[in-house]
């Protein structure tokens, strides 16, 4: 796979280390078990995989290529580069100004761009529509375009359905900026529909059977499906894509669902007259961070600490799954890490920021579980680990601890 040329203060003296020793260890990505970093009053569980995934690391190579390229040039993002407010700190420090937030509210009017101006297509990509804008600006779109490589699959998927005569239902999050350049791509080759989980699933597969209303219909999914779709026409022949950072397992389970609703429908024809598979959308990053989650969670500890942008779809996963399990802390950095004491932390499903105290235990070892999602750099999370350490003066070096794992893998 392709080597990325990141910038060194987004790599750490441990957690980069720590990479370096599984994939010595396992280079094929066989085995999700996390590594233990026993610093003796505290102890780490680190994932399998975490951190910056490979449309990641394009994407921050590209932007800076492109700042290092054009030193006498105005640089706009399109919208955040990722969902990490560190990196986009960073690119806005260097005089990068963003076009859009996350919501495609305009910041800055197309209208002020001119030909010389360079702008950076986010790793989400983006609509079809935004294209054709900035290209009447004089804008060379691809020049600096860094879509994930993986989302442009799920597009060529949508093409490939469409040219089948499939309707296509896309599981994500119908305002995300990769979910709404999906759709607008979608929208273009067959009938589309968004749903956001299992649940909205249900209900879309209770009106293909006839068990729910057009009125219903119509309540649950106004606004997230395309012009010419006609749900009583276009649900028939359905293939499922999805958002690349919602959770794998979820888009399979309701592939899965829908598969079993199409089955039903049309008992005693052949399934792939009506439904297509397109199991091939799901992204590699994102199912392994997720299968090193599970891998995690195998491990006894007292608390997970989860760290990356409060926006970020993918990270947001991995909270929903250590929290089925045990204490689970969202931060962005260790700057949330108050004290021994006291923790700032993100709540994603009521988007509230909340403080709590005790959050480590009154014993010893205490045994973390730490990870990250796909857009947070390596030297954050190192931050982190490091901060905890502090707070245990009697703890090992971590270049003893490192030298252990070494000793133990050779």
């Amino acid at each position: 796979m392709k080597k990325f040329n990141i910038p060194d203060f987004y790599k750490s003296p441990v957690i980069s280390k720590v990479k370096e020793i599984q994939k010595i260890s396992d280079p094929r990505k066989k085995d999700f078990s996390p590594i233990l970093l026993d610093f003796g009053p505290v102890r780490f569980y680190i994932a399998r995989h975490f951190g910056f995934c490979y449309g990641v690391e394009n994407a921050i190579e590209i932007s800076y290529r492109a700042i290092e390229e054009n030193p006498d040039k105005r640089i706009f993002l399109l919208s955040q580069m990722i969902h990490n407010a560190e990196v986009n700190k960073d690119l806005t420090q260097r005089g990068v100004k963003f076009l859009m937030d996350t919501s495609g509210n305009q910041l800055i009017p197309f209208s002020e761009l001119t030909q010389n101006d360079i702008v950076i297509i986010p790793a989400f990509g983006t609509t079809l529509k935004i294209e054709a804008e900035l290209e009447k600006s004089g804008i060379e779109v691809h020049r600096y375009n860094t879509t994930c490589p993986f989302v442009d699959r799920v597009w060529k998927k949508a093409e490939k359905l469409g040219e089948e005569a499939y309707s296509i239902i896309i599981h994500g999050k119908h305002n995300h900026e990769e979910t709404r350049a999906t759709f607008s791509r979608s929208k273009q080759n067959a009938p589309s529909i968004i749903v956001m989980n299992i649940k909205e699933s249900e209900i879309l597969g209770e009106f293909i059977l006839g068990n729910i209303s057009r009125d219903e219909f119509e309540r649950v999914f106004k606004g997230k499906y395309s012009t010419t779709f006609d749900p009583d026409k276009h649900l028939q022949r359905i293939g499922v894509i999805n958002q690349t950072t919602m959770l794998a397992s979820e888009t399979q389970e309701i592939a899965n669902y829908f598969k079993k609703v199409m089955t039903r429908k049309y008992e005693g024809e052949d399934i792939k007259k009506h439904f297509a598979d397109t199991r091939d959308t799901l992204c590699y990053a994102t199912n392994e961070n997720q299968e090193s989650t599970y891998g995690l969670l195998k491990k006894n500890a007292d608390l997970a600490i989860v760290v990356g942008g409060y926006n970020s779809s993918n990270t947001s996963h991995i909270v929903e799954l250590c929290e089925q399990k045990l204490p689970t802390y969202f931060i962005s950095s260790a700057n949330e890490i108050i004290s021994k004491e006291k923790i700032n932390h993100y709540h994603f499903v009521e988007q509230e920021h909340l403080s709590t105290t005790g959050y480590l235990p009154e014993k010893l070892p205490v045994t973390i579980i730490l990870t990250s999602g796909a857009s947070c750099p390596d030297s954050i999370v190192d931050g982190v680990l490091q901060k905890i350490i502090s707070f245990y003066p009697d703890s090992k070096s971590v270049t003893e601890v490192l030298k252990q794992i070494d000793l133990q893998l050779n």
